[in-house]
């Protein structure tokens, strides 16, 4: 099949859709289809099937860029349609599929609406948008043949398919590197530092566990704040490269995550199939991907059982690989070709 991945999201940007488009497109041409993904246009140098759309700079977030407009009749004849996000990009693949009659599917990764108020900075008026975000997206994603999620709780009025985004797990998986070794109790943390990823309560932690030491990845618009605010424990580092990932997360003795607008969470599974036991909010998706057999919960905003989790964590061995074998990557390719129609 030719295959359309449309998406606002993509390189050098680092985040889950990026990586979830990359770990799909490989393994479905390893399955002999040709995945072409249309982008916003930036930096990233494109291969053959890299399709970019001239784009201007995002003035809210500096890692994701507007895309303007690209002539449909530029791109190739897609078997199927399947965009990763709802702006422009996302508007443009639907009306590919609508224009070419060809199947459309959406997979609903991230609850945008949380994100509003670091652009709006007024508590109130990110509200209001968000709530008419929401009502533009419901009808956004009435208007595909299908809709996937890694959960069933997306807050959106559609039933979307469950479709975990999947877990490279030939990759992600113990490795040692001396790089990442440390003497002392590692808890770590990967991922977009935003308002709703609540980095600020990991740095609560460390002030009460001088004893640990705490290794925090990733970049965002609240990073600056939260490293001026970072006690002598903690270390921030830049997002490393994917293929360094899997001996972060298995250098630490736990990964740590109080966020509240996670959709599944790709980090704290991919440390799992590391090996590394996981300690997350009590809120979803956590509530469903994280067990006794892969880490502990606790409630949101309750630094002590923070602190209570991550030592169950440090203290007790789980078999976290064995935990997450359903989120397997491979399993998720599987569904992907019955929803595209594939005999």
């Amino acid at each position: 099949m030719n295959i359309g991945f449309f998406t606002d999201s993509y390189f050098p940007g680092v985040d889950g859709v990026t990586y979830t488009i990359h770990a799909w497109r490989d393994r479905l041409e390893q399955r002999g289809h040709d995945v072409y993904v249309v982008y916003p246009a930036s930096s990233h140098e494109p291969d053959e099937r890299e399709l970019p759309v001239p784009s201007l700079p995002n003035p809210f977030y500096r890692q994701y860029r507007v895309p303007t407009y690209r002539r449909l009749s530029t791109l190739p004849d897609f078997d199927v349609v399947h965009c990763h996000g709802p702006a422009s990009t996302g508007l443009m693949g639907r009306r590919y599929a609508k224009r070419r009659g060809v199947p459309s599917v959406y997979t609903h990764h991230t609850p945008v609406e949380d994100y509003f108020v670091q652009g709006l900075k007024v508590e109130a008026l990110a509200g209001v948008v968000g709530r008419a975000y929401v009502a533009y997206e419901n009808r956004f994603l009435d208007s595909f043949d299908c809709v996937t999620a890694s959960t069933s709780r997306i807050r959106r009025d559609v039933t979307p398919r469950t479709l975990p985004v999947g877990i490279e797990t030939e990759l992600f998986r113990p490795v040692t590197d001396e790089r990442f070794v440390h003497d002392e109790p590692t808890v770590g943390y990967s991922g977009r530092m935003t308002r709703k990823k609540h980095v600020d309560e990991i740095l609560r932690l460390a002030d009460r566990r001088p004893d640990l030491r705490f290794e925090l990845v990733g970049d965002g618009p609240v990073r600056d704040d939260l490293e001026a605010d970072a006690s002598e424990n903690v270390r921030f580092r830049d997002f490393l490269p994917r293929e360094d990932l899997p001996a972060f997360y298995s250098g630490l003795d736990a990964f740590v995550t109080a966020s509240t607008c996670d959709t599944l969470g790709l980090s704290t599974l991919e440390a799992n199939a590391c090996g590394t036991p996981v300690a997350a909010a009590d809120v979803p998706p956590f509530d469903r991907t994280i067990g006794e057999d892969n880490g502990a919960r606790f409630e949101h905003g309750d630094i002590a059982a923070m602190e209570r989790a991550v030592v169950d964590c440090l203290d007790r061995d789980r078999p976290t690989r064995a935990a997450v074998e359903e989120f397997s990557v491979e399993r998720t390719i599987d569904e992907l070709e019955e929803i595209y129609g594939v005999s």
